[in-house]
């Protein structure tokens, strides 16, 4: 079951700058620990706008990803120090790579798991204001495009349904009938595309796109709310630029296993990691808090 989502009524400013952060640091930074919190962050943020039946079918999808990242850093990479066998290819199998390769594939699914939240807070709408004056042509594109998946998603379902009810079904009969029925439908959503640029394309014109002058009309405002999300956000993002800059974040896969010294400034930046990752749900904590608080006295 999917939830309301608080953190994405904010300031499109506010909900960039916070996936900005978590994926510069879950890309660059190498520190396992930080790859596993941020992992684990992702889950729990995927899990509470998509529900636990999306997020079990993304890692169903991404399982094999990773397993694949996993598996290919040592049979290609032979680098590191601790040598557990030889290939039969004579080349040595080292703990390193494997290491590396478990991070690698953490990484990646942390990766996709952000962008998917990423697709359900910023709309193609927000990208727009945020982008639309400074690269209006790419925005556009980009923001088309984003809307364009999941539209194409709904319609080939519903063609799909018609089909059906017409008595031509795509998973029933031969394979020669399965595939016209396949193609048939291809035809018809490659039809609706066309048709549906053509008709944007006009939409665009009628209301004025590309001459100089025009305005836009926006419904976002920036508040006390998000300027105060705002600071927190600059805070634990100034907070982690000066914890890699200082080294709190340095680790080494090769050709030994090393990481930074455990001090209490190592220690502080993956809980202020932790603690930006955690935001969103936070805020959604709270707000459900409140509600469950205002219900009660109804």
């Amino acid at each position: 079951m999917t939830n309301k989502d608080t953190f994405s009524s904010y300031h499109p400013g506010v909900n960039f700058l916070y996936f900005a952060l978590v994926l510069a640091f879950t890309m660059f930074a190498a520190d396992p620990v930080i790859l596993v919190l941020s992992l684990l962050c992702a889950l729990r943020y995927a899990g509470y706008l998509k529900g636990g039946k999306a997020v079990r079918f993304s890692l169903v999808c991404m399982l094999p990803l990773g397993l694949m990242a996993a598996v290919v850093n040592p049979a290609f990479n032979h680098r590191g120090s601790t040598v557990l066998a030889y290939l039969p290819s004579g080349n040595p199998l080292t703990l390193e790579s494997i290491l590396y390769g478990l991070s690698a594939a953490v990484m990646l699914a942390a990766v996709i798991l952000w962008f998917s939240c990423y697709t359900e807070v910023m709309t193609s709408d927000k990208f727009v204001y945020l982008f639309g004056r400074v690269i209006p042509a790419l925005s556009l594109v980009l923001s088309m495009t984003l809307r364009f998946v999941p539209r194409f998603k709904a319609q080939f379902r519903a063609v799909a349904d018609a089909q059906r009810c017409a008595g031509r079904n795509v998973s029933e009969g031969s394979v020669r009938q399965r595939l016209r029925q396949g193609i048939t439908i291809l035809s018809i959503l490659v039809t609706w595309a066309m048709e549906n640029a053509i008709e944007t394309a006009d939409s665009m014109r009628a209301r004025g796109y590309g001459l100089p002058g025009r305005t836009a009309f926006s419904i976002y405002r920036f508040e006390e709310r998000d300027r105060a999300l705002l600071l927190w956000l600059g805070a634990c993002g100034g907070y982690l630029i000066c914890g890699w800059a200082a080294g709190a974040l340095d680790w080494r896969w090769y050709p030994t296993v090393e990481g930074a010294p455990v001090t209490p400034f190592t220690v502080s930046v993956p809980l202020v990691f932790l603690a930006l990752c955690l935001t969103p749900v936070f805020l959604d904590r709270r707000e459900d808090a409140v509600w469950k608080r205002l219900r009660s006295e109804i």
